[in-house]
């Protein structure tokens, strides 16, 4: 255990893309931590949320579904932006690349501004999911390595532009997380050990490993902690 259990105790956390993968890891990590939390998303995910993180169904391209979400809420003091999509080989389709553009860089600026003025009250925080991508390309996913260079500099843009209402803004990168959306690529022996002799820490993150992060950047440890984009990659960037 990293971190006091009651660390974030009367702090109300929402996770958007919180059903399954990183963003339940991140919704459970903040729940155990004490928060109250809601995980957003447009299914019910993958069962893996403990019973103690509501559910809402929600859709971060559609203003009225993210208005009804944080009308929801009865107050707010945590906002983790991690839904996305990947649409690998198919984004060089225009309407696909906008397409996950609309999820990926718009869905995270709607919930981010109709977030403000409630985070505003609160002098909360913002966590957004950046990725490697952010730092480099994908000839296979033009429109999420797009997506999420944007949310990088999205981040680092709402940090200055949000400071003034006492809001911090920072963003996660993770690198190969073990989660069903690589799986594939987990069991592809050429491809995973090809990850993991340029991963210099030699293995799979986790969601818990991006959910530690996560925690950090929501806690008063890091109160003087804003526009970083965090990599939580083993090091593979560096390596």
């Amino acid at each position: 255990m990293s971190f006091a259990p009651d660390l974030l105790r009367g702090r109300t956390a929402l996770v958007t893309g919180g059903a399954q993968g990183i963003g339940a890891g991140i919704a459970a990590e903040l729940a155990r931590l004490g928060a109250d939390v809601t995980a957003a998303d447009l299914g019910p995910g993958d069962g893996s949320l403990p019973t103690n993180v509501r559910l809402h169904t929600t859709d971060v391209t559609s203003d009225a579904s993210v208005a009804a979400l944080l009308d929801s809420l009865p107050a707010l003091d945590i906002v983790v932006n991690c839904a996305g999509i990947i649409r690998r080989g198919a984004e060089h389709d225009i309407a696909v690349f906008q397409q996950v553009l609309a999820v990926n860089l718009e869905g995270t600026m709607r919930v981010c501004s109709a977030a403000r003025t409630r985070l505003a009250a609160t002098r909360g925080c913002i966590v957004n999911t950046a990725s490697m991508l952010s730092f480099f390309g994908g000839g296979l996913v033009p429109g999420y390595a797009a997506s999420k260079g944007g949310v990088a500099q999205l981040t680092k843009s709402l940090a200055i532009a949000y400071a003034a209402d006492g809001i911090r803004v920072n963003a996660v990168a993770p690198g190969w997380i073990a989660t069903p959306l690589t799986q594939a690529l987990q069991d592809d022996t050429g491809r995973s050990q090809a990850i993991l002799a340029r991963t210099p820490l030699g293995r799979w993150g986790t969601p818990q490993d991006v959910a530690q992060a996560v925690a950090f950047l929501c806690a008063p440890a890091a109160a003087f902690i804003t526009g970083v984009v965090l990599p939580v990659d083993g090091g593979y960037l560096v390596a």
